[in-house]
């Protein structure tokens, strides 16, 4: 059976969690990370060197970095699905799934600031900053769903990352400016139930 290390509220944690859903796969999650430790003994950093999470073992084929995990997932157990035939298209999941790297730069002080910061300790200014440069990133996102259900026409492993960080602005009570395309796609990820059971969780 797959085993998956990793805290459920990690959002890293859950793009793999909530594909490995979608796939309909058999998993074991190990709780690892923050208050859970694991991470740093010498067994995990055999398996991670990073000590970060999440970690995939799949028959002693060990795999870390989340993107990566979704890729591999995707071409084995999702060709058609998840991981479109056609190269173009395909092209096109990679794209936004790498794009979620530029989103998180912006978004991560609004979140940690929000989220994982005391209300006397917050950099006020920080994220106020990061709200605006998230928000106009996420107008290309926005853009980009003109007259598409998903990031590359059909529900796709380009989706599941941007999925998971967008979910924390949608949640988060900060102001958002009016974006159609993407509350519209957030409504349809919100409709998959196994988006609703890994990712639309209650940000901790």
């Amino acid at each position: 059976m797959l085993k998956i290390w990793g805290r459920t509220n990690s959002v890293n944690v859950k793009k793999a969690l909530w594909c490995l859903e979608e796939l309909g796969l058999e998993y074991e999650r190990i709780d690892a990370g923050m208050q859970f430790g694991v991470v740093n003994t010498p067994e995990y950093r055999r398996m991670n060197p990073n000590g970060l999470v999440p970690t995939l073992d799949d028959d002693g084929f060990i795999l870390w970095e989340s993107h990566s995990i979704v890729r591999y997932l995707a071409a084995k157990h999702g060709k058609g699905v998840l991981w479109p035939l056609d190269e173009r298209t395909r092209a096109i999941a990679n794209q936004w799934m790498d794009w979620a790297f530029t989103f998180l730069a912006a978004f991560r002080p609004v979140f940690w600031g929000l989220v994982r910061t005391p209300p006397e300790k917050r950099d006020a200014a920080a994220i106020e900053e990061g709200r605006r440069k998230s928000a106009e990133l996420l107008a290309m996102l926005d853009a980009a769903l003109a007259g598409k259900h998903y990031v590359a026409g059909s529900f796709s492993m380009g989706d599941i990352p941007i999925g998971c960080h967008v979910h924390l602005w949608m949640r988060l009570p900060i102001e958002r400016p009016r974006q159609p395309h993407l509350e519209a796609w957030f409504e349809r990820l919100c409709a998959r139930p196994a988006y609703r059971k890994i990712v639309d969780v209650p940000p901790s």
